[in-house]
Order: structure tokens, then C-alpha cells, then sequence
């Protein structure tokens, strides 16, 4: 049994589907009940509507998916890519939303599979959160997002270690450019011109912001192999586990971002 988050579109939608192709019963995720209908198109996959900002909510879809099996994965995903603005203009009631939604219902959703990975019999499970990159290297006008998902690093590695004495192994899945409609927010997916082209520091133009000033159209992969790698995972038999994992983008500025 596997519990994914966020599963109405993007990488959980994909990552339910892939999951259940391979023979998972899956309890898919999320705030809006038609596109949760939408993602479970194929056997095994089960919609359940929750919001992982409500404590009431989050145990519930838990005890959905305890009613179908024990729980041995859950994909940590629902996020949002918060409020573009300088640093100084951040209004605080934007960045505390989307710490609640990006970070505090991270470790709502992580918690709920811990306690109930633990407790059943035998005990033992893997949990995948979906960071991102900007967990290691953000994007410009980005507080409120790369401050969230930063926080995902601390908290997958303490869920990791406080997972070791009942079998629960953690890993960070960190995801750069995976054309979604999250990504389309951060100015990327679906951008005409082609990726590469680049408008001059100072002028508006299309693409992402880069920190020089410029807008650069960055190149994208299919979010299919975003649900591969979660396969790949939940397929480790569990004496094996991957800490973090960072799927990106080949050529895009990352590694020399900033």
C-alpha cells in the first residue's frame, strides 16, 4: 500500500499512476476531488480528498489507507510554488502559507506515515519527500519557496534517523525542471522560444529569472521520469536506501546558478 500526496496533477499524478502500473494499491492525495478522480484512471488506485494543512484531515486519509492494507510508501509531494517577489517585499502572510502547505504539511503527511509505519505488524516502510532543488540552490524571488523546501532537508534527515530502530528509511528527492504546471509558475515549462534563448538583464521577455537579471528559457524533462525514479525507490529492498536523490534538467543552470 502506498500513500501519495498532492496527486491531482504534476509529479504525484504521475508517480500514483507508475505506482500502480507496477502493482501498488495506491491512496491518491489531494485538495480538489475531480482531479483526483481525473489521476486514478487504472486498477488499484484509490482518490481520498484531503488537505495536508488540517491535523483532522491528514489522519483520516491515513486511516483510508490503513482500511486498504498496511502502509509500506508514502510520496510526501503536495506543495505550492508560493509568491514571487523581492525579499523585501515578501508580504509574511505569503510566506507563512506556504510554510504551512510546503513544510508544516510535509511534516503533517511524514509524520502520519511514520506513526503508522511503526506501529503496524510487522513495522517498516519508506518514505519519499519531494523537495527540490532549490532546497540546495534557489531561484530569485523565491523566499518563500526555497525557505520551505530547505527545511525538507532538515526534516528528511531526522525521519531518516528517528526511522532506523522500526525500518522506516527517509529519502530527499530533489527536482529540477520537470515540466509541470508547478513549473510553468516559475516561468519555465511550455516556454516559446526554444530553451536557450535569452533575454538581456534589465528587459522583460520570456523564461525564468535568472540572478544576473536576465530571462533565460530553460530546457525541461517529461515528469515521467520523476514517477520512474519514485518507482526505482519504492522498489529498494530494505536493507538499501537512497538519502538524496537529485534529478534535473540535463543543461540547465543549476550547478552554476547564482
Amino acid at each position: 500500500m502506498a500513500v501519495v500526496t498532492g496527486g491531482g496533477a504534476g509529479i504525484g499524478r504521475a508517480a500514483a499512476r507508475r505506482l500502480a502500473a507496477e502493482g501498488w494499491t495506491v491512496v491518491v492525495a489531494g485538495r480538489t476531488g475531480a482531479t483526483l478522480e481525473a489521476s486514478c484512471d487504472r486498477p488499484g488506485m484509490h482518490p481520498v480528498v484531503a488537505d495536508v494543512t488540517s491535523d483532522g484531515s491528514v489522519a483520516a486519509l491515513f486511516e483510508a489507507a490503513g482500511a486498504l492494507g498496511e502502509v509500506r510508501l508514502c510520496l510526501v509531494n503536495a506543495g505550492v510554488p508560493g509568491p514571487v517577489a523581492e525579499f523585501g517585499d515578501l508580504a509574511p502572510a505569503e510566506f507563512a502559507d506556504t510554510v504551512a502547505v510546503n513544510l508544516t504539511g510535509a511534516f503533517r503527511t511524514a509524520a502520519a506515515a511514520f506513526r503508522a509505519m511503526r506501529d503496524q505488524d510487522p513495522p517498516g516502510g519508506r518514505i519519499i519527500v519531494n523537495a527540490s532543488i532549490a532546497a540546495q540552490v534557489p531561484r530569485p524571488r523565491s523566499a518563500a519557496y526555497a525557505a520551505s523546501k530547505a527545511g525538507l532537508a532538515g526534516l528528511t534527515r531526522v525521519l531518516a534517523l528517528d526511522g532506523r530502530a522500526h525500518g522506516i528509511a527517509a529519502t530527499r528527492l530533489d527536482v529540477g525542471n520537470a515540466a509541470t504546471g508547478l513549473l510553468a509558475g516559475f516561468g519555465v515549462a511550455g516556454a516559446d522560444p526554444a530553451p536557450g534563448t535569452r533575454t538581456p538583464p534589465g528587459e522583460e521577455g520570456p523564461g525564468a529569472l535568472q540572478p544576473d537579471g536576465s530571462h533565460l528559457v530553460e530546457p525541461s524533462f517529461d515528469v515521467a521520469e520523476v514517477a520512474r525514479a519514485v518507482c526505482y525507490l519504492a522498489a529498494l529492498p530494505a536493507e538499501a536506501t537512497v538519502d538524496q536523490l537529485t534529478l534535473t534538467a540535463a543543461g540547465m543552470p543549476f550547478l552554476g546558478r547564482g
